[in-house]
């Protein structure tokens, strides 16, 4: 495995029912890795896990391709609130163990970073809110972008 450096990110109220937020520190050009979040493989049927998990966890066997593990990403991978259309985009790095989030486009300082929950294969816009009617949470919508009407809810999952 390879070196996880730390990133440009801090964590903040974001100030709105969501909680808290993942916030970029220094600007970030299109394409530019922004994080590089450890995972944990938690191997097993999605239904089994907690229900606190199953609002963090990315759907690894989805993504990769490798059957039905889930994937706890460490670091602030958890961390990303949803938007739709987010900031970042991600995808799973199987031979180093990590899920790498990239600008989807320019972001500047202060900006908060998201993913879009809904997004099959961590693309950063969709056209539903599949994965909130599956975890039983309604989305707020403000300003016509999703937003999540859980305080309790800080992390992601697909």
């Amino acid at each position: 495995m390879k070196p996880v450096y730390p990133s440009a990110l801090r964590i903040d109220d974001t100030g709105t029912p969501k909680g808290r937020g993942v916030f970029a520190v220094q600007g970030f050009y299109k394409g530019e890795l922004v994080e590089e979040s450890p995972v944990i493989l938690l191997e097993g049927p999605f239904k089994e896990l907690p229900p606190e998990l199953k609002k963090m966890v990315f759907n690894w066997g989805e993504l990769t391709g490798s059957g039905k593990a889930q994937a706890l990403a460490l670091g602030y991978g958890s961390l990303f609130n949803h938007d739709n259309p987010a900031n970042l985009r991600y995808s799973p790095d199987p031979d180093n163990l990590t899920m790498r989030f990239y600008a989807v486009r320019e972001i500047t300082p202060g900006e908060e970073l998201s993913i879009n929950y809904n997004a099959g294969g961590g693309v950063a816009e969709w056209n539903d809110d599949n994965w909130f009617r599956r975890m039983g949470i309604v989305p707020l919508i403000q300003g016509g972008d999703p937003k999540v009407n859980d305080p309790g809810l800080e992390g992601r999952s697909l």
